[in-house]
């Protein structure tokens, strides 16, 4: 660990133990029993949290991947070369088995216990050190239980979806080792209305007829197509009935395994436009693709495009909220790191009243966030129990509402830590530079915050049972707790309101949304934290004087901020 010099500045925490300095990410994994998962998750989070990893993650961060289109002779190769600690990230990540953990004997009666928090918590621990990684692992696993219903494919590709070793070469499926899925459904007129979609698929052959599993050429573009070094992508195209066919953009959407080389050893023509120069995520390769008669494979049902990706995006979506609690998490630990080490004004700045207001929020925010995350990969542990119903409200419901909520507070909260930092952190070496540009993808990915304001509206008219399961879970929590049961309260009548003025809840889906997931959240704190910090979450964010706008304007007693900040960062110095 570095420490403050006798020229008073701190040099960012690195070298310590992610896990065991986070008390609140050890109650959560004991709550799910993950028990079994532990000594891997120790030794994992050992590793990210080392000088050694810190050092990969900046390399990986600031030596770009670079687009080589052509090899010396002109032939069309798009290959993306990255730096050795790229590679070097993503093979430690797929080491810890936790590509396929959430997966680990699903299908059997003696599935092992918290495997999706155990999952998660790993996820949780990667993002804290290397976010771009992230990108590769969440497709990954989401892909998982779409291509676990195509017995043929499945059969091909497993051992190299599940592999623990990670083979970076660029090569047929059949000859590698290990395996990375991608995504594609973004097009430029579209975005996120995947509806308006214009990417069309033709059966291959004679007879003009295709069906699951048979072999599509795909003509078209994605404008944002992730990790385009993947292995494969699962893609959002049209299916028409033949070439030349007037109505193939009127056609229905379908979902296809599109791999990077045809199963004659060619390379597809999936042919790289430009890759991305984004404002974070600089680590993964993001980039414009065409489909030049590109071959693929239907999975899912014909027609069913849409819902077989969302299968998927559920998943990507839960990955967001614990990638955004994992930069909410670093943010804090990197200003309580600062704080206690520099000097200022005749005094350590965490000993400052203002400072300490501050340093309390962004924990309170980080603590609240991890709950609410931890809570969720539960529920999609639970969602094929007997009793499933309260565990698929909170998978349906507050996934996306976690998602929007979440990641809007990373933005806010990394750009705080940052601050705190003052010009120390703002500079481009800095690891707050990193979060505060990393912070804006999980809110803009898969689903702005519209988009996943909406869906959570329209989750709760169309499955009333969900509906009634999470207001019946939330009643639950909010029992002998006055301030929560009464915000609970004005959102039901909200709600009722929204009944009568279809225009009203979509221009307050956000407002709604945002009290939704303060309610739950402290419900969760109320639960789980001492009663101290739980007094604090609960007036700060739901009382009359809660300030949601400026970190550190919240009505902290300085009894609540002592405790706040000795729960929030384990230490041995």
């Amino acid at each position: 660990m570095a420490q403050r010099d006798r020229d008073n500045l701190v040099d960012e925490l690195v070298g310590y133990d992610p896990l065991g300095s986070d008390p609140a990410l050890q109650a959560a994994l004991a709550r799910a029993q993950a028990q079994a998962w532990l000594p891997g998750l120790q030794q994992h989070a050992r590793t990210v949290g080392s000088a050694a990893f810190a050092q990969l993650a900046d390399q990986a961060n600031r030596h770009t991947p670079q687009l080589l289109q052509w090899d010396a002779r002109g032939r069309r190769i798009d290959q993306v070369e990255f730096h050795p600690a790229w590679h070097h990230v993503l093979a430690h990540y797929r080491s810890q088995r936790l590509i396929d953990m959430p997966f680990s004997g699903a299908s059997s009666a003696d599935a092992p216990r918290g495997r999706w928090s155990a999952w998660a918590a790993g996820f949780y621990l990667q993002g804290q050190a290397e976010a771009g990684s992230l990108c590769p692992a969440t497709m990954t696993t989401a892909a998982i239980p779409v291509l676990r219903k195509e017995p043929a494919l499945w059969a091909q590709i497993e051992h190299g979806i599940t592999s623990t070793r990670h083979d970076e070469r660029d090569a047929p499926l059949a000859d590698k080792t290990a395996l990375w899925v991608g995504m594609g459904m973004t097009e430029k007129q579209g975005g996120s209305d995947v509806r308006s979609n214009t990417t069309v698929a033709y059966p291959m052959g004679d007879s003009g007829h295709g069906g699951r599993g048979t072999a599509y050429r795909l003509q078209g573009h994605k404008w944002f197509y992730s990790v385009p070094t993947a292995d494969a992508h699962l893609v959002v195209a049209r299916m028409a009935g033949r070439a030349g066919d007037a109505n193939a953009l009127h056609a229905p959407l379908a979902c296809f395994w599109v791999p990077r080389w045809r199963p004659d050893g060619t390379r597809n023509t999936v042919l790289v436009q430009r890759l991305k120069d984004k404002v974070g995520n600089r680590s993964n390769a993001s980039s414009e693709v065409v489909f030049d008669d590109a071959y693929g494979v239907l999975v899912g049902e014909e027609g069913r495009g849409i819902a077989t990706i969302m299968e998927m995006a559920t998943i990507t979506r839960l990955c967001c909220v614990l990638g955004s609690s994992a930069l909410l998490r670093q943010a804090t630990v990197q200003a309580l790191w600062s704080a206690r080490h520099r000097q200022a004004f005749g005094a350590a700045l965490i000993e400052q009243p203002l400072m300490q207001s501050v340093l309390a929020d962004l924990a309170l925010e980080s603590e609240a966030a991890l709950l609410l995350a931890m809570q969720l990969a539960q529920a999609f542990e639970d969602s094929s129990a007997p009793d499933k119903l309260a565990a698929q409200a909170w998978q349906r419901i507050m996934t996306p509402a976690a998602k929007f909520w979440v990641c809007k507070r990373a933005i806010t909260c990394s750009a705080e830590a940052m601050e705190v930092l003052g010009g120390n952190g703002y500079i481009e070496s800095s690891a707050l530079a990193r979060l505060y540009r990393e912070a804006p993808v999980n809110s803009i990915w898969e689903g702005s915050g519209n988009v996943m304001c909406l869906d959570v509206l329209k989750a709760m008219q169309r499955e009333p049972d969900l509906h009634d399961a999470l207001w019946n879970a939330l009643q639950t929590m909010a029992a002998g707790d006055t301030p929560i049961q009464q915000a609970l309260q004005r959102l039901q009548r909200q709600w009722q309101a929204f009944e009568h003025d279809a225009w009203a809840q979509q221009a307050q889906a956000r407002q709604w949304v945002q009290q939704l997931v303060l309610v739950v959240q402290a419900g969760l704190m109320r639960r789980y934290a001492d009663t101290t910090r739980a007094d604090a979450f609960v007036t700060s964010r739901l009382g009359p004087d809660g300030c949601l706008g400026v970190v550190g304007a919240s009505p902290l007693a300085k009894a609540q901020i002592a405790a706040i900040l000795g729960a929030s960062l384990h230490l041995q110095e």
